[in-house]
């Protein structure tokens, strides 16, 4: 196992230095859901919810999540991103629940997870918040990375899905 590489010689937080790292095309994605209620299911696909289109809205949140990890997780890189995707999917068989991924990409010296995983957090919680007058009982989660691409540690793929 390689060493923790964000603590500095006195045991102190640091960030890591990148600079010697090669650019390279990485990408990441990460799921999460949010399981709601029936009420919210036929007002959210029916585009009734009195804050507007809860899709809409939480689909730019999870890209705005994405662009602004950095300022959220103390140890991450401020990124350029080259693109980021947030896509849904609602299951009925059992409930309902929207499935959130989201699939972040850059060309850079480390790797997008933290910028995936901010994303489809951000992406849910933003379902509850405009929901939540509704129902504060939704339950978000789990969340998860499926994939991440580049890098010295190479690729990831979740097998347990």
């Amino acid at each position: 196992m390689s060493e923790f590489t964000h603590f500095n010689d006195q045991g102190r937080a640091r960030m890591v230095d990148i600079s010697e790292k090669q650019d390279t095309v990485r990408t990441a994605t990460a799921t999460t859901s949010i399981e709601v209620n029936e009420e919210i299911y036929t007002k959210v696909t029916n585009q009734e919810m009195a804050k507007g289109d809860v899709l809409a809205v939480a689909q730019v949140a999870g890209i705005m999540a994405a662009k602004n990890t950095s300022d959220w997780i103390p140890m991450c890189h401020p990124l350029s991103l080259k693109g980021v995707d947030v896509s849904f999917e609602w299951e009925t068989d059992h409930g309902y629940i929207l499935h959130i991924e989201v699939s972040v990409k850059t060309k850079g010296s480390t790797g997008v997870e933290m910028e995936a995983l901010t994303a489809a957090s951000a992406t849910a919680l933003t379902v509850y918040d405009m929901c939540k007058a509704l129902d504060k009982g939704m339950v978000i989660g789990p969340t998860r990375l499926m994939t991440k691409t580049g890098g010295k540690s190479g690729d990831y793929q979740r097998e347990d899905c």
